[in-house]
């Protein structure tokens, strides 16, 4: 549906002079703004609004936050399953030095 007030055609492209979507603390609920008729309330108020504007660039910033937490688990991850790898090496090196050395010492 193309009618203007809609967010395909809204009635203007100013965010400072469409209706809120929520109503503030001082006004009751269905109460319409001072500068706004109630049909050009009502009809702006189907408008997006800057924060509903915002809304998927904060979901791809939360997104993106996620997987480089995640990333960095998996890297962390990682690195520990490297360094146990390494200190098995190490201790199966540090073994065969003392079995060469207890063979040396026996002869």
């Amino acid at each position: 549906m193309n009618t203007p007030g809609t967010i395909d055609r809204p009635l203007t492209h100013d965010p400072k002079k469409q209706a809120p979507m929520k109503p503030s603390l001082n006004e009751h609920a269905g109460a319409t703004p001072e500068d706004f008729t109630t049909t050009g309330a009502f009809d702006s108020r189907q408008n997006r609004t800057r924060e509903m504007q915002l809304i998927p660039e904060a979901l791809a910033r939360a997104h993106m936050h996620e997987r480089l937490h995640a990333a960095e688990q998996e890297r962390q991850a990682q690195r520990l399953v490297t360094a146990r790898r390494m200190q098995r090496r190490a201790e199966r090196a540090s073994m065969r030095a003392r079995r060469a050395i207890a063979m040396a010492v026996m002869q």
